[in-house]
Order: structure tokens, then C-alpha cells, then sequence
């Protein structure tokens, strides 16, 4: 009977191992999900718009797209969520250049037109740095607004953390994905994560206004990541709550918009 017991604990043991392993050594597929365009593809948006090639710091070559309002009082930062490509994530753009205000965005590693896969999460952020640093040299930093959404939230938190952008707004982020994974699969080590992404620590070290929205019926990122970053806040951040708002097309909300053009 002993002998069984032990056998039993030694079979789950192995699978739980194998299962570790799995998700350790797949991560970027679990949390990746980029959908590829050719290097010839047109992209064919309403609000007049510029194709940017970044050369990052190992000479990959990530697809940007820099719209352009009529009027520019300065520019965003925009850095997207983990599915898609700059196809439909530049349909946000006219939200923003509605409001005087031009638009970056860049398609990760594996994205869009961007060459490379991502492979680690200082790979991750130095790619958003050369970007960055390449928007600061048409932009003054005063004039820069980081806004990232979803799993781009903790890249602009990063980012925003090490340099002095005028405004950081995140929409729907998460805590850190160690709190995510803790969250949502408990019975995992968090040992195993390769990206962490911990907008918790980079949020307290942003000498930028931070401005948080969260729909309160978020199926993805539950909304008390969001309670729980405020509880880090300085004196003049501010977390938005959505009422009845999910996940998705949190750029689409009515009163998103209306607080949106009272903070730009």
C-alpha cells in the first residue's frame, strides 16, 4: 500500500515537472499572438498616417506607424495589446488625432510586418526603448504621452518609469503577470515566468501624472489589478473605473472619451 502511495505521488510529481516545463519553455506562445503581414502588405487607414522602420538594438527591424492629426499638439505612445498587428490596431488612431494629437504605434517582434520573435523580456523592453528614443527625436518629451493597453501596459509603465513623458495612461493592466499567474493558476511556481512585467514596481518609480481606466467587468485582467496599483499612486494619479465595461474596445467607451479629452 506504501509502495503504491509512493508511486502515485511520484507519477504526479513527474507530470507536474513535465507541465512546468511545458509552460516554461512555450511561454511566447502562451502569451504571443501576433498575426503576420507580409513586407509588401498596404496599410489602407482614414487619418493620414506615416510608415516607420525601427532598427532595434540587434539590427531586427520592428514596423511602426506614426499617424498624423490636423492640428498636433503632441503625440502618443501607443503600445497594444498581445494579439493582432498595427492592421487593426491603427482603427484607435482617429480617437486620439481627433483630439490634436499624432500617433505612434509599434508592432512587437513577430507582428505585423516586424521582423524576429520575442525571446525575452529585456529583449521586450529594449525594443520599446530604441522606439521610443526614435519618437523623442521628432517630439519633445513634454509633449510625449505614453498610453499603452493590456499586455502593453506594463511596457509603458517600464518605459515611462525611466524617462519624462508629459502623461502615462494605462488602460486595463495588470498587476504584474506573477500576480496574474498566481491569479488565475495558483497551483503553478512562479519561478517558471520569463516575463514578469511588473508594473507594480515600475509604477512607483513614474514621475509622470498616471491615469488608469478599467472596465469593472474585465474577463481578462481583473479589475482589482487596477485597485491595487492605485494603492501606489502619488499625490495627483487617478484610476477611471468603466462601469459595465469588458476587456476589449475600451477605446470605443463614451466616458473613456469624455475623460480622455479632459486629460489631453
Amino acid at each position: 500500500m506504501t509502495k503504491t502511495l509512493f508511486q502515485i505521488i511520484g507519477y504526479c510529481l513527474v507530470i507536474y515537472s513535465l507541465i512546468c516545463w511545458h509552460i516554461y519553455t512555450t511561454q511566447e506562445q502562451l502569451l504571443f499572438f501576433p498575426q503576420k503581414l507580409s513586407k509588401d502588405y498596404q496599410f489602407d487607414f482614414e487619418t493620414n498616417f506615416e510608415e516607420i522602420n525601427v532598427k532595434s538594438f540587434d539590427s531586427t527591424i520592428l514596423n511602426g506607424l506614426l499617424f498624423k492629426a490636423d492640428s498636433s499638439k503632441g503625440v502618443i505612445f501607443y503600445l497594444h495589446g498581445n494579439a493582432g498587428s498595427l492592421q487593426t490596431w491603427g482603427n484607435v488612431a482617429k480617437t486620439y488625432t481627433d483630439l490634436n494629437y499624432d500617433v505612434f504605434m509599434l508592432d512587437y517582434r513577430g507582428y505585423g510586418k516586424s521582423e524576429g520573435q520575442n525571446k525575452s523580456e529585456e529583449q521586450v523592453f529594449k525594443d520599446v526603448e530604441v522606439a521610443y528614443e526614435i519618437v523623442k527625436k521628432r517630439y519633445a518629451e513634454n509633449k510625449i504621452v505614453i498610453l499603452g493597453y493590456s499586455l502593453g501596459t506594463g511596457l509603458a509603465t517600464k518605459i515611462a518609469s525611466e524617462n519624462n513623458p508629459k502623461l502615462l495612461i494605462i488602460q486595463a493592466p495588470y498587476y504584474s503577470l506573477v500576480d496574474m499567474m498566481n491569479k488565475n493558476y495558483p497551483i503553478l511556481p512562479t519561478f517558471i515566468l520569463k516575463y514578469r512585467f511588473e508594473t507594480n514596481q515600475y509604477i512607483t518609480k513614474c514621475k509622470a501624472p498616471v491615469v488608469i481606466f478599467h472596465g469593472d467587468i474585465d474577463e481578462v485582467i481583473y479589475y482589482d489589478s487596477s485597485v491595487k496599483l492605485s494603492s501606489l499612486f502619488k499625490k495627483n494619479d487617478k484610476l477611471v473605473t468603466l462601469k459595465g465595461q469588458g476587456h476589449n474596445e475600451i477605446t470605443d467607451n463614451l466616458y473613456y472619451q469624455k475623460v480622455l479629452k479632459q486629460i489631453l
